[in-house]
């Protein structure tokens, strides 16, 4: 076990302390020569390492989702490392070239120790949480351009909160949603709602019953409310799905009970058909994690249930590839090295699980990745794993399953004469923006984005940028044209 110990302020008394499983990487060797295929689904795929965290450059990107930002390069952190050892932010180019954009010290406002990942704004910025550091050291909420201009939003006091641990997601209102592990005694975790410009708003106060410990975050569905997990509480002590409305009414969807899994601790995400897919870390059939699905009313699925050769404890979500297909990783298992380091895979809507990619740990592709992935608009994925590669203290890596390039939308909701932002490829050439066939005005801003105009009589689906070659690209999701 790998024991994430992280000291409380004079408030609490002892050690706040996270374990994960992770297994000892092996001294097993691996060859160097990797590169990165786009061929037909067929295992395995090849994974290209872009970054070995060394300390100085960051260590330890722990529950990490890399996110695409406007300027086309990857965005994220880790959990340790920089000059204090309390973590930092960096930027990175999708080949690899790495920027520490801000330094975590714990001091004064500052925060310490972000053990997830950021969301981009709709209005360009980064936000994020960390665990420890501001005025009281129970975490803060923050905010990065990518400049690395940095401004602390809010330091939890325990009152409101301890401890965030989850990304945040933004609303349809533009707020930010997330939540914190802990409170006052008494109190088994939080949410909240945060402005872009730090107006904070206690929500959720968790009691056990109702959930413990909310870790992977959460979604706004497209019914307005948001979505997510807890690791543990609720009917069996095993872990909940929730839904919230923004105003913080809470409903319990499902308590787990082992044999569907228990200890939830990815971000849930709502896939093209209407339902939530996520990940349990333990538990079914073989303990050893779970894949499922659940309906807005609280119809849970097991769509896979891992059993060490192909995987075990998926610590983090997933993510909808362009496919169709859902992609993800689990932390250790399979057949990479008798230190068996962790997997990629790819399992169907209707539950057919493929291990893409076996890790191989100490001095090679890494290992331990907790977690999830990111489809960027080349058609790629980009991931992290918390350990290995030649510093040993974790890597960036990518690889490509076949998949061609597209745009990503931001927002993904509007009225019609709302101005939003695609993200993307080869934009600079774009000859026409279509939303679900309707034309649209647009403005190029950069090869890696542009600005468009959702056009009076537009309808709900996908949005088109048709490039001056002909090429046509279309978005990964439906934009809902809002009333």
């Amino acid at each position: 076990m790998k024991s994430y110990k992280f000291a409380s302020s004079s408030n609490l008394s002892g050690i706040i302390s996270i374990s994960m499983a992770f297994l000892v990487f092996a001294g097993a060797t691996v060859a160097a020569a990797q590169t990165e295929t786009a061929g037909p689904i067929a295992p395995p795929a090849t994974v290209t390492v872009l970054v070995n965290f060394d300390g100085t450059n960051g260590d330890d990107p722990f529950t990490e989702n890399l996110v695409q930002g406007k300027d086309g390069n990857l965005y994220g952190t880790t959990t340790y490392g920089g000059s204090s050892d309390d973590g930092i932010i960096f930027k990175m180019t999708p080949g690899g070239t790495i920027t520490t954009l801000h330094t975590f010290t714990g001091v004064g406002t500052d925060g310490a120790i972000p053990l997830s990942g950021l969301v981009l704004g709709v209005d360009g910025n980064f936000y994020g949480t960390a665990n420890q550091g501001g005025t009281g050291d129970f975490g803060i909420v923050y905010k990065i351009t990518p400049g690395g201009t940095f401004t602390t939003l809010h330091s939890f006091d325990e009152t409101d909160g301890a401890f965030p641990a989850s990304a945040l997601v933004q609303g349809t209102d533009r707020n930010f949603y997330g939540t914190t592990e802990y409170g006052v005694p008494g109190i088994y975790g939080t949410a909240f709602k945060i402005s872009p410009s730090g107006t904070f708003t206690s929500l959720v106060s968790f009691a056990d019953s109702n959930g413990y410990e909310p870790i992977g975050g959460m979604v706004q569905g497209t019914d307005g409310n948001f979505y997510g997990t807890t690791a543990t509480g609720g009917a069996s002590g095993f872990g909940v799905v929730f839904k919230m409305t923004s105003a913080g009414t809470l409903t319990t969807l499902e308590s787990f009970d082992n044999t569907h899994g228990w200890e939830p601790e990815g971000q849930l995400i709502q896939a093209t058909n209407g339902s939530f897919y996520g990940t349990t870390l333990r538990g079914g059939a073989s303990g050893d994690g779970e894949v499922f699905q659940i309906t807005s009313a609280g119809t849970l699925s097991v769509l896979h249930s891992f059993d060490l050769t192909d995987g075990y404890e998926p610590n983090d979500g997933l993510v909808q590839a362009t496919d169709g297909n859902f992609y993800g990783t689990s932390t250790g298992g399979g057949t990479g090295s008798p230190s068996a380091d962790g997997t990629v895979f790819e399992v169907t809507s209707g539950g057919t699980l493929t291990t893409l990619y076996n890790f191989t740990g100490f001095a090679g592709d890494g290992g331990a990745p907790f977690g999830g992935l990111l489809q960027y608009t080349s058609g790629a994925f980009y991931g992290v794993t918390s350990g290995g590669g030649t510093g040993e203290l974790g890597t960036v890596f990518s690889f490509g399953n076949g998949l061609g390039p597209f745009v990503k939308l931001l927002p993904a909701i509007g009225k019609a004469g709302a101005t939003i932002t695609i993200l993307g490829n080869n934009l600079s050439t774009a000859a026409a923006v279509s939303f679900n066939g309707t034309s649209a005005t647009f403005t190029p801003g950069s090869s890696t984005y542009l600005t468009a105009v959702v056009p009076l009589g537009a309808t709900s689906g996908k949005v088109s940028v048709t490039l001056k070659s002909g090429k046509v690209l279309k978005s990964n999701v439906s934009f809902r044209v809002s009333p």
